[in-house]
């Protein structure tokens, strides 16, 4: 079965990779996070974005962390995973997550990041976090198999900015 595949090479259940996102974590952001209060990220997704990222719809909600819903979409060689997080930033995922690697890239003009979590190098996992509406949207791309997907970070960034400008301000 696919999930079992996907709980033990991305460190989480059912192939969702651990940010480190808890939900003891201070609001981040002057103002809060009324931009992502309404942000849905199972019905947020078009079908020309699934098909993209090679899934399909409709997507499994998914709730990791109390503060951190999503939605998991699987494909043939892909789990992709949408999250929000209303308490947290680009910037403090850095500082409060576990990560392998975490760099900073821009996107379009947005603080973003590529993030591997703690024990997740070469097993086919890779998040995407992008600043919005006051919190973060974290796009994750888990191969299915640990070598399904070549380029999960370069996969999770091409979903990223696909959505981005759609995404709250």
């Amino acid at each position: 079965m696919a999930m079992l595949g996907l709980a033990a090479c991305s460190g989480g259940p059912s192939g969702e990779t651990s940010h480190g996102g808890n939900s003891e974590s201070p609001t981040t952001q002057a103002g809060g996070s009324g931009g992502l209060a309404e942000f849905d990220p199972c019905s947020f997704l078009t079908s020309e974005d699934l098909n993209a990222a090679g899934v399909v719809g409709p997507g499994e909600a998914r709730e990791q962390f109390k503060d951190e819903p999503g939605c998991g979409f699987e494909g043939e060689k892909t789990l992709l995973t949408l999250y929000k997080n209303q308490k947290q930033t680009v910037d403090s995922y850095k500082n409060n997550g576990q990560w392998d690697s975490y760099d900073s890239i821009g996107l379009n003009g947005r603080k973003a990041a590529r993030g591997v979590a703690a024990g997740a190098t070469g097993q086919g996992a890779c998040s995407l976090v992008v600043d919005a509406g006051g919190g973060v949207v974290i796009v994750d791309v888990v191969g299915i198999t640990r070598d399904s997907v070549p380029d999960t970070c370069g996969e999770a960034e091409k979903v990223a900015r696909q959505i981005e400008p759609r995404l709250p301000k």
